[in-house]
Formats: C-alpha cells, structure tokens, sequence
C-alpha cells in the first residue's frame, strides 16, 4: 500500500489505481482503450483519412445553405405569402433597386437607367414581377419616388424558393447594381438581405476561426504543458468540425439549413474538444502521478474521465436536440449541428485521445512551455501540492463555512443582473442586422427616412378562396380594414380606400387571380410597437367578406406567428429538457436531489445571460456593441441560447458531481463526509472546469466579431452563460446548495434506489469508512482510495 505525506505531515486523500476486472474488462470503452494501446498507428491513421473524407464532403457546405428560416412555415403568415407566390407572382422575396440622380427621378439620365433595369428584370427567368417609378400606374408612382424626388424605386418578385432565390438576387444585383452616367443604383430587399446575409456569415465562420484557434492554442499551450498536448484538442476539434460540416450538408439535401448554424458548429466543437480532452489528459496525468503504470492508467482513465465525456455529451446532445422540436427551420439547423457536433467531438475524443497517449508517450509532456518560462525566471520548479493546501479544496471550504450568505448573495447578484429580460420585447430580423457597409441595409435606411411607405410595414391580407364573392363585398371589407387606427390606406381589387371612402384606382398590384384576391394594408404604425399589435388585432377582427377565410402576411404578422410558434412549444421542450436531465442525472448519481438542484442552478446561471442581451442589444446600452437596436429581441434567439447554454451547463455539471460522487461513495456518508466529498469534489475538477470554461469562452467570445448582429449577441450571451456558470454557479452556488442539502443530497425513495442500482450508471463499489480528511484503504469503482 503506497502513501505519501505532504509538507504540511496531513495525510491527504488521494485515487491510487488498482485495476478491477469487474470496471476494466467489459464495456466499449475498454475495447477503445484496448486498441488504442495495441494498435495506436492505426487508430491515428483512420482518424486521418476520415478527417479528409469530412473535408472533401463538408467544406463546399455554404453553398447549400440559406440565410432565412426564422419563421414558421405552417403559420398562418407563411400560407398567405405561398397564395401571393403561386397565384399572384409576388415572388420567393423580393429584389430592390434605388436609383438616384442629382436632377431627380425625371431626368432624363434617372429614367433612362430606371426604364432600362426594370425592362431587363422582366425579362429574366427568375423574376416573376415588376414594378417601378417610370413603368407603374399614376397611381401607384408615389410610393415609389423618395420625398425629395431624386430616387426612384423598382421592386422585383424574385422565385427560386429561399436558397436560390439568393443565388439569383446576387447575380441580379451584381448586373445592375453599378453607377453609370451620374447615376447611382443601389440593391436592397428581403432577397438581397439574405443573399449579404449569407456571404456575410461565410466570412465571419472565416474570422472566428482566425480570431479563436490562435488564442485557443496559446491558452492551450499553458493549460496542458506542452505543444504536442496542446495540439490534441485542436486536432480533435478539426475532426468534429469537418465531421459537422459534412453532416450538415447532407442533411441540406433533404431538408433547408440555416447558414448560422456553421458558427455553432465551429465554435461548439473546438470548445467541446478542448473540454474532453483536458479532462481525459488530466485524469490520465493524475493517475500516472500516483504510480500506476501507463496501461492500467490508461484504462481507469477511459472507465472514469472517458465514461464521464459520453455520459456529458450525451446530456449536451439531448439538450440541443430539443430544438428540432421547433417549426423554424433556423433552430432546428442548430439542432442538427449541436447533435453533430456533440457526437462527433465525442466519439473523435475517446477513439483518438487515449491513441494519441500511447503513441507520443513521454512527449506528450514534451516542449513545456512553462518549464522555458521558468528558466527564463529562474524559478524552481512546482512542488505537487497536497489538496488540503490547493486552492480549490480552500475555496470550497470558505464557501462551504459560509454557505448561506455566499449562496444567497450570488443568487440576488444574479437575479439582478437578470432583470432587464421581464423587459424584452420580440421583434423580426431586417437588414440592420447587417453592417453600415451593406448595399441591402443603405437601401433599408433610405426606404425608412425617404420614401412615403415603408413597404416593411404593410400588411398584405389575402382571400384564398373568392368563389361567390362579389366587388362590393371587397369594397365593404377594404372600408373597414382603411378605418382601422394608423391605416393609411388600402389598395384592393376594387379601389383605393382611406377611411372608408374610395378614392381612386389601385395604388398597388393587387387584383383577383384564380379564384383569390388580396389587398394591401398601408400603416403608419412603428413596427414592433403597441400601437402596431393593437391594429394587427382591430385588423384581424374585422368581419370577412361573406364570411370567407381571410389570412395576413407581412412582417408584423409573421413576427407574431413566429413569437406564437415559439411560445405554444415552449413548454414541451423545457419539460422534456428537464425530463432528460433529471433522468440522466438521477442514472449517474442515484438521487432525485441532485437532478433538481441542477436544473435550477442551471436556469438560474442563464439570467445574467439573457438580462445582458436586453440590456446591450435590445435597451442598447454600451453602444449594442456595435451593432443597431431596434427596440427588440429575435424571439429565437433566448430560446436557441437557452437550449445550447443549458446543454453545456450540464456539461460542466457532469464533469464536477461525477468527480464528488467518486468520494462521497468511498466515505462513511455522513455529513461531514459530505463537505469533504465536494470540496474534494471541486478540488480536483476546478482547474479543468476553469481552465475548459476559459477557452470555450474564447471560442464563443470570438462570434462577437461576426458583422451579423444576432450573430454577435449570441456570443455575449454563450460567453456570459459559460463564464457565470463556471464561476459563480460551479465553484460558489454548487458548493453551498449542496452543504446546506447535506446527506439529503444523495436520497432517492427505496424503488428508485433498487430502480438505480440495477440501471444506473456507476462502477462497482463497496462502502468504506471516512475519518476526518483521511480516506482509508477501502474501494470505489475499481480503485483503493489510500492517504496521501
């Protein structure tokens, strides 16, 4: 039995290694480790071959995504807008120009480029509509010239379905969108939002990388204490990126995916590589420190640390996949790249880590940076420390001593930081996503400042089925819609009506078509306001020409059906969250304490997240970082960074109570027993989490440089979630939660116990004795837990 004594001559607990036949010699992970330490060349070798296949497959992925996705496509804005395509030619989206000349839209150089553009557009394959200053009726040409009448407007229907709407809205623009003869022609619109959008998101993935891999790596440098251990994570993560990549652009040929989600994809999986990694090159280090030889430290490294990277991955995996639940093709594109990414940096983890182990050897400590540093500063070596005097086990103990005022003052803290989210307000993406510098967001401001009507805030109002229908119904029902608050007028089949009186032909194509007829409601209100969601309702409940189907469609009503798609499946995805989380939790720790704390630490760690994307992006304090508030949130956005914040809060979860439930089922379990569990608990594990923490938040800090604006408060609001959840909630709450539980933290009723000790997820153990801070020749899951 082997036992050393630190400095301080206070015996020490301390994980000795002893193979058990009943933990090592079964399972997959024992057959990874086992051909990992026979045949590491050629796990290496397959891993790198795969690497190429994922490139070859996954690089060209941009190409098959789209920009859009934020709306739900069975709404009822989403059916009105299909009637305008199919029947009316209104388009997939539609394509801008604003042409402007120093002597106005009635010059002759205005008219000779405007007439020119819109005659070529007619005659392009996928243009299905258009009109302009110089070709529309009288009627209708001034809400198509700016109010100081020196810039005209063409709108065009563009087909091609979302995806290649884009494609065809670039090659458009790129013919059209250029100065000539003093003129200046400028492309904007729905479809030329989503066309920068995309190209705008291909560049940022570009920047992140550059931006994250570098300082990932110099952070990494320090963290593992060696180049070639440095190295692994990012090797791993360029595995589950490429591996992502591929997967999703399968999956883009049989469903629409969202660009964005290649931002999840590489930030996600190089943090979550550098995670597993370190977790599983740690407990390898330690159980090498304490005299095991390489292959038996090898397999309890896989059989502890590696089962704890499946058992997370899978937690994280779960969490995300709840996003598929939602209608909106933009989250469930999220969905599919956090299960894939999850699964592949997991898999890559456990297959190439302990692989790599073996074949480097004694280098996988080679090229210590911080042995260089030390020599430069001739400054001795450090001296292993025992736990007692380790700053984790210290802290631990602190908050454990004043668990109540600690635990209760983070908790105000983060309440408070919170708040501003009771304020949030849901709005619709446009094109002030995009930078300053975007054609497609210059043309957005001018429609805003300079033209009469906003075609962003009028609402189209479509009648699918005409059948019987006569003109002075459509008369009587466009009377109505006109009177309604902030209408300014309505175009109909019949007419043009301001507050209730007819008062001229169509201003706007509309008309009958097919047995179905729509009108255009022209609005006043602000989007996004009180007074826009008060008219949308007083629209809605005007009575329907003889009764028919009457369904809405522009921006403020697919705003509320969007909001509504979210809010109707919200609880069941927070109720099935919870559900996989608790029953995990309860197969890996044997309580029904356990999970519940989690889960309400976990949400409590997302206030500050979600108060801070109020605060900054909605309130626009600190400038918006950049970026241009509109007064409201995207409603996917909290939920998408709920799902993914919550995924990876457990990870972190996982990583610190697997590592206390290690000692707790070694001690005598008493109360005491209980403190000293996770103050060990955290004592070994704090490093790795905070080490981990720090670099996944570079990873997710790095999207504040995306030039897409959701884009950048997605990462603030990952990078606030991970560093608040590694600090405040893992290292202070955690602690103090579980002192104040005590023993109540492992109880379970006596069926879930048996229930657990048939399923649940553990080594074998037999219970030993525990006194004071000494564990005492006694056995947990296949190692002797002796004094240090």
């Amino acid at each position: 039995m082997v036992s050393d004594i630190g400095r301080s001559g206070t015996a020490t607990p301390r994980i000795v290694n002893r193979a058990d036949p009943r933990v090592h010699q079964h399972g997959l992970l024992h057959r990874v480790t086992r051909l990992a330490i026979v045949a590491p060349r050629r796990t290496i070798a397959a891993a790198a071959l795969l690497l190429v296949a994922a490139g070859i497959v996954g690089i060209p992925v941009a190409k098959s995504l789209s920009a859009g996705g934020l709306q739900d496509p069975a709404s009822e804005s989403s059916r009105a807008a299909t009637v305008l395509t199919d029947k009316f030619g209104q388009g997939d989206a539609q394509l801008l120009f604003v042409v402007s000349a120093p002597d106005g839209v009635n010059g002759a150089a205005a008219r000779a480029v405007g007439t020119e553009i819109a005659d070529q557009l007619s005659r392009s394959a996928h243009v299905t509509s258009v009109t302009s200053a110089w070709t529309a009726p009288p009627a209708g040409v001034a809400s198509l010239v700016s109010r100081d009448g020196r810039s005209g407007l063409i709108a065009a229907g563009i087909g091609g379905g979302e995806t290649d709407s884009q494609r065809y809205a670039d090659a458009l623009s790129e013919r059209f969108a250029h100065d000539r003869n003093g003129v200046t022609v400028r492309s904007g619109g729905l479809a030329m939002v989503n066309a920068q959008i995309t190209r705008q998101a291909q560049r940022d993935v570009l920047l992140v990388e550059a931006i994250a891999v570098p300082l990932s790596f110099v952070v990494l440098v320090w963290v593992f204490g060696g180049l070639f251990a440095a190295a692994l994570p990012v090797a791993i993560g360029g595995v589950s990126i490429l591996g992502s990549l591929a997967a999703l652009r399968l999956i883009a040929l049989t469903t629409d995916v969202s660009i964005f989600a290649l931002n999840l994809s590489t930030a996600l999986g190089l943090a979550l590589a550098i995670d597993y990694t370190l977790l599983i090159v740690s407990r390898f280090r330690d159980e090498m420190a304490r005299g095991a030889t390489r292959d038996d430290a090898l397999m309890h490294t896989m059989a502890t640390a590696g089962r704890t990277v499946l058992f997370s991955a899978t937690t994280v995996a779960l969490s995300m996949a709840a996003m598929i639940l939602f209608p909106m093709h933009f989250l469930k594109s999220f969905g599919y790249a956090g299960i894939a990414t999850v699964a592949l940096t997991a898999i890559a983890a456990v297959v190439m880590t302990p692989a790599a182990i073996v074949l480097l050897g004694d280098r996988l400590n080679a090229l210590d940076v911080r042995r260089l540093v030390r020599r430069i500063r001739s400054r001795a070596a450090p001296v292993r420390k025992p736990v007692e005097l380790a700053f984790w086990y210290r802290s631990t103990r602190f908050v454990i001593r004043h668990a109540i005022p600690i635990g209760l003052a983070v908790v105000v803290l983060l309440l408070l930081v919170g708040m501003p989210f009771l304020g949030v307000r849901w709005g619709f993406p446009d094109d002030r996503v995009l930078p300053n510098s975007a054609s497609a967001r210059q043309v957005g401001d001018e429609l805003r400042s300079e033209f009469v009507n906003d075609s962003a805030t009028a609402v189209s109002v479509v009648i699918p089925d005409t059948d019987g229908v006569t003109k002075d119904e459509i008369a009587r029902y466009a009377a109505d819609l006109s009177r309604v608050t902030d209408v300014s007028a309505v175009s109909t089949p019949v007419g043009t009506f301001v507050g209730g009186i007819p008062v001229g032909p169509p201003s706007s194509p509309t008309g009958w078509a097919r047995g179905s007829a729509f009108l255009t409601v022209r609005t006043t209100a602000p989007l996004f306001s009180e007074r826009s969601e008060a008219q949308l309702r007083r629209l809605h409940d005007i009575p329907r020409p003889a009764g028919r189907t009457v369904e809405f469609t522009g921006t403020a009503q697919t705003n509320r059906d969007s909001v509504n798609a979210i809010t109707s499946r919200l609880p069941l995805v927070l109720g099935l969250i919870a559900t996989v989380t608790f029953v995990l939790l309860f197969l890996l720790t044997g309580s029904i304490v356990l999970p519940l704390k989690a889960l309400m630490l976990n949400v409590l760690s997302l206030t500050a997240a979600f108060g801070a994307m109020v605060w900054i992006f909605q309130d626009h304090h600190l400038g918006g970082l950049g970026t241009t508030s509109t007064g409201t949130l995207v409603a996917n956005m909290p939920v998408l960074l709920f799902c993914i914040a919550f995924g990876l809060s457990m990870d972190y979860e996982v990583f610190v109570v697997s590592r206390i439930r290690e000692f707790w089922v070694a001690s005598g379990r008493t109360p005491a027993d209980n403190d000293e569990s996770v103050a060990l608990g955290v004592a070994r594990t704090g490093r790795i989490v905070t080490a981990a923490a720090l670099v996944m938040s570079i990873s997710f800090a790095a999207l504040i440089a995306a030039h897409v604006s959701f884009m950048r408060m997605f990462g603030v609001g990952l990078t606030l979630a991970v560093v608040v959840d590694a600090t405040l909630v893992r290292t202070v709450l955690l602690p103090a939660f579980m002192h104040v539980l005590g023993t109540r933290n492992w109880w379970a009723p006596a069926w879930l116990a048996r229930l657990h000790e048939r399923f649940g997820i553990s080594d074998s153990q037999r219970r030993g004795t525990l006194s004071g801070n000494h564990f005492q020749g006694r056995k947990a899951g296949g190692v002797t837990l002796l004094a240090e």
